[in-house]
């Protein structure tokens, strides 16, 4: 069986509260890691209304004591925003507590959009095209057999652990330099689908064997919303389409409750782009997801899938992440 894992952005539903989102994390993740997901990720986002993951690493406190045995991280931490010793000591600092069941998922991107990225680097000098360089130097202060840190300081704690560090992105740049690492990579075809598998067919041919890995391992991210029949699912799904259509319209607010059809609510070239966005996504029943994630995986040979969906309702977003845990035992 593919393990499958999920990507919570802890969303914060209208009408609702970010305490609320944080509550509805945790049940989530305690009935995954009934349902046999292997890890439980969060997503550092920033200056966005509907999405409360910001203090990333402390909501995956929150969710690593709430649970037992599901790893839980970074999907991801944006580097660029943090000195690397910074994300090191917290990391070391939440693997002293969990030992054994914390990932560390690094991407370069900000995470937020421009006013928020000059809010959260102001000091730091740093536009992401350094990141090789500061994932070096975090991984010194993990690992100083490396060197790779600055001379004197240590990470405490950190130093010594072993804590798994995953590059995440959407193009071709993390995609090479994982591989070049020997580091196992995942791929944001969640919202960003164009570069998938050219990005892990580079990932793959530029793979060297690592202390981490001795052959590649590629997530593959995707958005399902998964409903007892398809006309439910796609009902669901109008709530992600109106937070997609949000963001394009430099608007991003809450999660919204489903609508009965967004034809009223977007231009064709809105929805055109929408849908573009979202065309790695999965939508339907049991039947359709079986069907559609298999088909999915013949393309990708992906190692592991991390599943995002952005549900109104909780009981339904549990549900369909209970249908998807049904339907992955089945391919």
């Amino acid at each position: 069986m593919i393990p499958i894992s999920v990507l919570d952005l802890a969303p914060v539903i209208a009408g609702g509260t970010p305490r609320e989102s944080f509550h509805r994390s945790v049940d989530l993740a305690r009935h995954v890691e009934k349902w046999g997901y292997h890890r439980y990720w969060l997503a550092e986002h920033h200056n966005m209304p509907g999405i409360a993951s910001s203090a990333t690493s402390l909501v995956i406190g929150y969710v690593a004591m709430a649970t037992e045995k599901i790893r839980v991280g970074s999907g991801g931490i944006m580097l660029p925003n943090h000195a690397p010793l910074v994300i090191a000591e917290q990391f070391g600092t939440l693997e002293s507590m969990f030992p054994g069941r914390i990932d560390l998922g690094l991407g370069r991107a900000p995470g937020s959009d421009q006013p928020a990225a000059r809010a959260l680097r102001r000091g730091l000098g740093s536009d992401g095209h350094d990141f090789p360089e500061q994932l070096s130097e975090l991984r010194g202060y993990l690992n100083p057999a490396l060197g790779t840190g600055v001379p004197g300081v240590r990470a405490v704690p950190g130093e010594g652990l072993d804590i798994p560090i995953w590059l995440l992105g959407s193009s071709d740049f993390s995609a090479q330099l994982a591989g070049q690492l020997g580091l196992p990579f995942a791929f944001a075809s969640h919202f960003a689908p164009d570069y998938l598998l050219a990005a892990l067919d580079l990932y793959r041919r530029q793979f060297r064997p690592s202390d981490a890995l001795d052959k590649p391992y590629a997530m593959v991210g995707v958005n399902i919303i998964a409903a007892d029949t398809d006309e439910e699912a796609q009902h669901l799904a109008t709530s992600q389409h109106q937070q997609f259509l949000n963001i394009v319209r430099g608007r991003p607010g809450m999660l919204s409750p489903p609508v009965d059809s967004m034809e009223s609510l977007w231009s064709p070239q809105e929805k055109a782009y929408v849908h573009k966005a979202l065309s790695f996504s999965i939508v339907g029943s049991k039947d359709t997801v079986r069907e559609k994630l298999a088909m999915l995986q013949q393309q990708t040979a992906a190692d592991e899938w991390i599943i995002a969906g952005q549900i109104y309702d909780h009981n339904a977003r549990l549900r369909s992440y209970e249908i998807v845990a049904e339907v992955v035992k089945e391919i």
